[in-house]
């Protein structure tokens, strides 16, 4: 894993081997980024990443300048590595936080302007995300969440539904806060 911009572009992330995890690929990761350049202005960006994993997606938008950014997984060392790297890389924006994420969902009082999700594909409750996301109003006006799902999930018929992109094996959903 590597961060691909901003200011740590090019340093790499080695998580422990005993994570619980799929990180995104550098692959997706840089074509969604490529998206989100023309697509929000990192540095207003207040951010939730949700199923966080290794942080990896947290840290592309740390190292761009984002304004803030929530973590939030249910992997105690999957925090304690995301901490960890988060006071190495000295991204002060960033909180992270052990819970479950579709209960921080249900129980979050604020709002963001980007939520990243990428829970386990397996997981049976992935088609609800969205219906949460919006139900919860936790996004701000024209906001955007993004979902990375396996191919046989289709989110397109959700009334919040703006695009839908593939990479390699990787899946992303786009919705827009209205």
């Amino acid at each position: 894993m590597r961060i691909i911009g901003g200011t740590q572009r090019g340093r790499v992330i080695t998580a422990p081997k005993n994570l619980p995890v799929r990180p995104t690929t550098d692959f997706a990761k840089e074509s969604l980024f490529n998206i989100l350049n023309n697509e929000i202005d990192f540095e207003e960006c207040d951010m939730l990443d949700l199923f966080s994993g290794t942080g990896n997606i947290t840290y592309e938008f740390a190292s761009r300048g984002a304004k803030h950014i929530t973590c939030v997984d249910v992997n105690l060392k999957c925090c304690s590595f995301i901490k960890s790297a988060v006071k190495e890389f000295k991204f002060d924006q960033v909180v992270v936080m052990n819970a479950n994420a579709f209960l921080f969902m249900q129980q979050c009082k604020r709002s963001f302007d980007l939520i990243f999700c990428d829970p386990p594909y397996t997981d049976e409750h992935i088609l609800t995300i969205p219906e949460l996301v919006f139900k919860h109003q936790l996004l701000n006006a024209d906001g955007m969440l993004i979902v990375e799902h396996p191919a046989e999930v289709n989110f397109s018929k959700h009334p919040n539904f703006y695009k839908h992109k593939t990479y390699g094996h990787v899946n992303f959903t786009f919705f827009r806060s209205e």
